[in-house]
């Protein structure tokens, strides 16, 4: 079981920065706590599969307004997930550390094929994940009523939101060009 933090800043990120979920997938092979968090927004569905490509094949296209990934670090599922969110849909995933920079490159190249926003954040313990958006800007365009009225968090805030996207210059630096901000 992953910590709070990492657990809160999975969930609410994106949910926080899309305009209006109704529908959020969780793609992870441990689902309990991100389900737990997805559970204090009471008006928004969700539905947890299994990390893979059989599992993701069987969604339905546009289906998904958010999804919660923890293993989208293959062509493939990048592409599925691209293909069962909607047409302003973005995607939150776990990716290798950002120092391990060829990876990351070749990762986010394929993410810019199906978004317009791609951008490592702080999840508070130490990694990032990245948001990858088709049209919302995660500083520019969260929601504050939402990431404001939500109970029983530890961590989230609508400040620590924003403030999650800070890089330093060498990250800037290195992912140049590749970071689409």
């Amino acid at each position: 079981m992953k910590n709070f933090i990492y657990n809160e800043m999975m969930v609410h990120v994106p949910v926080c920065t899309a305009k209006a979920p109704e529908n959020v997938l969780i793609i992870s092979n441990d689902t309990a706590a991100l389900e737990d968090e997805m559970k204090k927004h009471d008006a928004i569905a969700y539905k947890s599969i299994a990390c893979g490509l059989d599992a993701i094949r069987n969604e339905a296209d546009a289906t998904y307004d958010v999804v919660i990934c923890e293993d989208g670090q293959d062509a493939a599922v990048i592409a599925h997930i691209s293909r069962v969110l909607k047409e302003d849909g973005l995607v939150s995933m776990t990716h290798p550390s950002l120092d391990n920079t060829q990876e990351n490159k070749i990762m986010m190249q394929i993410l810019g094929k199906y978004f317009k926003v791609i951008m490592p954040y702080n999840l508070g313990n130490g990694e990032t994940a990245l948001l990858s958006s088709k049209e919302y800007h995660p500083t520019a365009d969260i929601n504050l009523h939402r990431a404001d009225m939500l109970d029983g968090l530890k961590f989230y805030n609508c400040d620590i939101h924003p403030a999650s996207f800070a890089m330093g210059n060498n990250v800037r630096k290195e992912y140049l060009g590749i970071i689409k901000n």
